[in-house]
């Protein structure tokens, strides 16, 4: 049954798709916690060299004839630039892998739209950005996974997304003929 809008009346856009969704297993938080640190190290490796070929191409324009240039490797949370790159990566990576980042394909869990068939790339980058509010006051946001119903943390709810297990492929049945019984000639 499709529900018509009307301006100025909530419409439960969510309803439908949510349903769909019910009785899905969700991903464990040992999961989703392996699944992050997998994907913080790889735009962390991703980072360096970006950072290393920033650094040194402006140490190379703005330095002092003469000096050695040095470079030392860092990722700050306060610093722009790693900022952005996380967001990217995170956003891009599950957009691109519809639903999944490296880590998450690795540990067989996928995130899920509740209010879609898939997940778009503003959910994306609003849940990439979202980490940022799950980690505020200590990390509590990750925490909420205990608290919330669903398993939701802070950066789940904002982007109105779920993390649930892989669903294996349906194996294709194979059509065996019976075979014919064995008649006794005695």
């Amino acid at each position: 049954m499709r529900m018509r809008w009307r301006a100025g009346t909530f419409h439960p856009h969510e309803l439908a798709h949510a349903e769909a969704l019910a009785g899905t297993p969700l991903a464990s938080f040992g999961a989703r916690l392996a699944a992050l640190v997998i994907d913080f190290v790889i735009a962390t490796v991703l980072y360096s060299p970006f950072y290393i070929a920033v650094d040194y191409l402006w140490q190379r324009h703005h330095g002092t004839a003469g000096q050695d240039i040095r470079i030392v490797v860092h990722f700050d949370f306060h610093e722009i630039w790693s900022l952005a790159f996380l967001v990217l990566y995170f956003g891009l990576s599950l957009y691109w892998g519809k639903g999944q980042t490296i880590g998450k394909r690795l540990l067989k869990i996928r995130v899920v739209s509740l209010v879609g068939d898939r997940i778009t790339l503003w959910q994306s980058v609003e849940r990439a950005l979202g980490y940022g509010a799950s980690a505020l006051e200590g990390g509590f946001g990750f925490l909420q996974y205990f608290i919330h119903g669903n398993h939701c943390c802070v950066h789940d709810r904002i982007a109105e997304t779920i993390v649930v297990k892989e669903r294996r492929p349906a194996k294709a049945a194979v059509a065996v003929e019976p075979e014919e019984p064995v008649q006794d000639e005695s």
